[in-house]
């Protein structure tokens, strides 16, 4: 049986980002991929994603300042441009069940650049949106978007170029605990690795439950629309910020990123779902939900064009889990719940140090593991 130091399950954006960090440390690494390479049947395929420092709490404040300085690290060891700034805005509107004030307090504690707007001054520097007046908006000129598909693929090439055995269209069926290490169980035959990364998103369960702990998991089909401005210069990265509306119902966007359409969705529609009865095709309601939130606030660019489906699989209060199984320490795992893509190269880093090193230089204490289903009431 050949043996490795860290198998890695799942090659989607963490499980990439995981394997390239493991390799630069020189560890013999073996990664999975059930589906082909950059496949579209996860959560990190597509174009662009958002990258933001502005949460409205400290630790995730934090952990986004680290991501930042890896996101620098792996655009100057790859030589890729995958980020473009362009400042973001969140949107408070009155009513709201999110604070500005949450994001203000965080952003300050962690010391990141920020500015509290009214919307008369939001219509000023922005004026293709059409803002009320009882809008709170919380600026960070650091907010900006990386391009998904390439970043996952700079990950994959450079971990590939370092060493790393990556298997693509090859199943995991099972993971056997086998004293300090796993065996693990493929398609293609089996292997033992010392650790194992589980980065397998809303598969997770299928490879935890024979071992003894299943996540809450919350699997639904996420959507976004890409419309055509009535004037695409307005919205250019240079003049139109990326942007949240905190609300009841989170929508957010882009500007025009490589073609003159912009990007809109909404955030967790509870479409739900399961991998294997997701039918991929849109939803007309949350099509027509989404385009009349548009042709509000942007009513400059509301013709839709196409729509393109993902998935989320979200843990309790969409809390990250990296951490160990507390029954098989050896097992890590990485959940990020539809909001992780902009931590991506940081989550990487720490999942090879918690392999490599038992601990990361990261405080991960607010990211550990959840309850099991059997523990909630």
């Amino acid at each position: 049986m050949e043996s490795f130091d860290v198998a890695v399950v799942g090659m989607g954006a963490l499980g990439s980002a995981a394997a390239y960090h493991l390799t630069r440390r020189g560890a013999r690494t073996v990664a999975f991929e059930q589906y082909e390479l950059g496949h579209v049947r996860g959560a990190s395929h597509d174009t662009s994603r958002i990258v933001r420092t502005s949460y409205g709490a400290a630790e995730y404040v934090r952990f986004a300042q680290a991501a930042m300085r890896d996101w620098d690290d792996l655009e100057a060891e790859s030589g890729e441009r995958l980020r473009t700034t362009t400042g973001g805005v969140v949107f408070f509107p009155k009513g709201s069940p999110y604070a500005a004030a949450d994001f203000t307090t965080a952003l300050t504690e962690c010391g990141v650049p920020h500015e509290l707007l009214a919307s008369s001054e939001v219509r000023r520097r922005w004026p293709a949106f059409r803002l009320p007046d009882d809008v709170l908006t919380v600026y960070t000129p650091d907010s900006g978007i990386v391009h998904a598909a390439r970043t996952v693929a700079t990950l994959q090439l450079r971990a590939r170029a370092l060493g790393a055995d990556i298997r693509d269209r090859t199943e995991v069926r099972s993971l056997l605990p086998d004293g300090d290490g796993v065996i693990v169980r493929s398609s293609r035959g089996d292997v033992r690795a010392r650790r194992v990364i589980v980065a397998a998103d809303a598969w997770t369960n299928a490879l935890l439950e024979p071992i003894g702990r299943t996540i809450p998991l919350e699997i639904m089909q996420e959507q976004v629309t890409y419309f055509l401005p009535a004037e695409p210069a307005r919205y250019d990265p240079e003049r139109f910020p990326v942007w949240i509306w905190e609300d009841e119902e989170c929508y957010y966007g882009f500007p025009t990123y490589g073609e003159p359409t912009i990007k809109a969705a909404r955030d967790v529609s509870a479409n739900l779902m399961t991998p294997q009865t997701r039918t991929f095709a849109p939803s007309p309601e949350l099509t027509a939900q989404l385009s009349r939130f548009v042709a509000g606030l942007i009513p400059g660019a509301n013709k839709g064009l196409r729509t393109v489906t993902c998935q989320y699989a979200l843990t309790p209060d969409r809390r990250f889990v990296l951490a160990p199984l507390p029954e098989h320490p050896q097992i890590i795992v990485a959940l990020t719940a539809g909001h992780g893509f902009k931590f991506t190269p940081v989550i990487g880093r720490v999942l090879a140090e918690l392999a490599l090193d038992g601990q990361s230089q990261e405080d991960l204490s607010a990211f550990g593991m959840p309850h099991p289903v059997s523990d909630r009431a």
